[in-house]
């Protein structure tokens, strides 16, 4: 099976370079036109020129995706040129790393807005387009930060958290209208691990080995609600669970029982994966009506 973007258009944020280019580049190679958006000029129509050159299509669109009529301009401009908009990868990030006693709460606040708004911006401005359309593939940039927790970056893994549960809901309101929305978790080289890891493993961790994992993310026979992990040419998916748990009921020492049943809590075995986050309280219920009709068999 070939994916074969011919004629579809995406959108890649933060393509300037790292990830975002490699990106737009195999988006590109596969027949999209992209359109290649990065804050600065400069940096966008580098990259652009690289595609063109490679004999590609694209276009550059210097935009900030923390101002959403920057990204609505963005948007407009793809449509008046192209008339579609089939693609949006949500890659565009900044780090502002330190531990929370010292992070200073402007730094939280802009990680959140460029990684959780600037999704967010960006998606709400295509979004009513893939609707009318029944079309849409949509990239969401978590991390393994937000799903297992780093040392020293309380704010970006808060934003790479919060974009899996807006993937969650906008899978699940997106699909009657053949929008599919996935959470692509990269590990690549950076600035951060120049000074930690080898040349040799440096290699491995080439931001283009993450890009095969996007790709499937976007094509035709794309799932829906996935999580992958992707790095150094391995990709695994990661998966939010739900435990069966225990039922101890309103019972005065509920809160001690709790307190020593944490491997029982915690046994993932009979465990799942949610369809929707009603699947919590409907097993809680279940749990408590099941209690129930125990006891009235019991007095019986």
């Amino acid at each position: 099976m070939t994916i074969d973007l011919s004629n579809r258009v995406a959108i890649v944020t933060g393509a300037g370079g790292g990830l975002g280019r490699e990106h737009a580049f195999l988006l590109a190679k596969r027949g999209a036109k992209v359109v290649v958006n990065e804050l600065s000029e400069e940096g966008a129509e580098r990259v652009v020129e690289e595609i063109r050159a490679a004999g590609g299509d694209a276009v550059a669109a210097p935009a900030s995706v923390t101002e959403f009529a920057q990204v609505e301009d963005m948007v407009r401009a793809t449509l008046g040129r192209w008339g579609r908009i089939d693609i949006l990868v949500n890659n565009a990030g900044i780090l502002r790393d330190k531990t929370f006693t010292k992070m200073d709460l402007s730094d939280f606040r802009l990680v959140m807005d460029v990684h959780v708004m600037g999704a967010v911006h960006c998606t709400k401005a295509v979004w009513e387009h893939m609707r009318e359309r029944n079309y849409g593939r949509i990239v969401l940039t978590t991390s393994s930060s937000g799903l297992y927790g780093s040392f020293g970056q309380a704010n970006y893994g808060a934003a790479k958290m919060a974009l899996v549960g807006l993937m969650q809901t906008l899978a699940l309101e997106g699909a009657r209208n053949g929008i599919r929305v996935n959470c692509i978790a990269p590990t690549a080289a950076t600035a951060m691990t120049e000074n930690i890891l080898s040349p040799e493993m440096l290699a491995l961790l080439a931001p283009g080995m993450v890009s095969p994992g996007v790709l499937a993310l976007v094509g035709e026979d794309a799932p829906t609600r996935t999580i992958l992990c992707a790095g150094a040419g391995g990709f695994e998916q990661a998966h939010v669970t739900l435990t069966r748990g225990i039922f101890v009921g309103a019972a005065d020492d509920a809160a001690e029982q709790i307190a020593s049943r944490w491997s029982e809590i915690g046994n993932e075995t009979g465990g799942s994966i949610p369809e929707m986050g009603r699947a919590q309280p409907e097993l809680e219920l279940a749990k408590a009506q099941n209690s129930r009709a125990r006891q009235e068999q019991e007095h019986a």
